[in-house]
């Protein structure tokens, strides 16, 4: 780990003008779970590391009465209690550890960096570091993508991420240009149109705060996650699922995928296949393989594709018992 400047702002409109203009010459430590690793393995080397801890303004959940405002340094642990969500207190819930849970912020599970092993490994000159291939094409690709992929094969390691896009949560920036709102899904980017990171945020820019709308009536929600070990692991696969029902008729559907894109993955065709319909398990078969249409496996990852249908269903039968 090189030397650093370490900076400890309580003022947001501070931010913008110590961050800097250029990637790399800071970097923002919330809960500092996935920084750490980062400077340890000298996968960055900032000259400065902004501490956002005592910026009280980024803590804390609100309900506005048209729903949920949730600062970025909220931690994980305080979204598990959210009952009245389910799907977002399911996806916090799987995330890591109870101690990691404790430590971790939902600004820094929207904002983190992938966790292919390319992308870690210093040995490896990866697309994503500037590099001239995607050594998953033709490497060790269990945990890559299968959906969307290309010219990088990185998978989204956030857990929270498809849950609030299933949500239509929005998110709110802070910059030199004052606070601007993005909805969730317009945040995050695929390699082919931003190579070298995973969002819209510019180096001078920081996630202070996620609005989640308040839920229709009729509203059932759940998040399913397949992992290899079930106290820690990352998702292989996983599901978001909030559904409007009016009776036994789903009214409006949302579906998205997590552990198989480089972005949060929205299947709106699947969607398309519910609503309207009584959620029987012949329209649920149908969403589920809908769901995984035009997936391109990298052949070590073959599998993922039907255990992302698989998720699919077992989702939506839980919501239809």
């Amino acid at each position: 780990m090189n030397d650093f400047e370490y900076l400890e702002p309580t003022r947001l409109e501070d931010l913008p003008g110590l961050l800097g203009k250029r990637w790399g010459q800071s970097a923002v430590l919330a809960g500092g779970t996935d920084l750490l690793d980062q400077l340890k393995e000298r996968l960055i080397q900032p000259e400065r590391v902004v501490n956002l801890k005592r910026i009280e303004v980024l803590r804390g959940i609100k309900d506005t009465g048209t729903g949920l405002e949730i600062g970025a340094l909220t931690t994980i642990a305080q979204l598990e209690k959210l009952a009245q969500y389910p799907v977002l207190a399911q996806a916090a819930s799987s995330i890591a550890t109870p101690q990691l849970r404790n430590m971790g912020t939902l600004g820094g599970n929207l904002c983190q960096r992938p966790r292919c092993w390319y992308f870690r490994g210093r040995q490896y000159p990866c697309l994503k570091k500037g590099g001239h291939k995607c050594y998953a094409v033709e490497g060790l690709n269990k945990y890559n993508a299968i959906l969307n992929g290309g010219p990088s094969f990185i998978v989204h390691p956030s857990d929270a991420a498809p849950a609030l896009c299933a949500l239509g949560a929005s998110l709110e920036i802070y910059g030199p240009g004052g606070r601007r709102e993005v909805p969730i899904e317009s945040f995050f980017q695929l390699p082919d149109e931003n190579l070298r990171r995973e969002n819209l945020l510019q180096p001078d820019e920081v996630l202070t705060r996620v609005r989640v709308p308040a839920l229709s009536p009729g509203t059932r929600s759940t998040y399913l996650k397949f992992r290899e070990k079930q106290s820690l692991d990352f998702a292989l696969s996983s599901v978001a699922a909030v559904l409007v029902m009016d009776g036994k008729k789903v009214e409006s559907a949302r579906l998205v995928l997590g552990g198989v894109a480089p972005i949060p993955y929205r299947v709106p065709r699947a969607e398309a296949e519910l609503e309207g319909k009584a959620l029987s398990a012949a329209s649920i078969a149908k969403a589920a393989e809908v769901a995984v249409e035009g997936a391109q496996p990298l052949g070590g990852n073959d599998f993922k594709v039907p255990l992302t249908r698989n998720l699919v269903r077992r989702a939506l039968e839980t919501l239809a018992a």
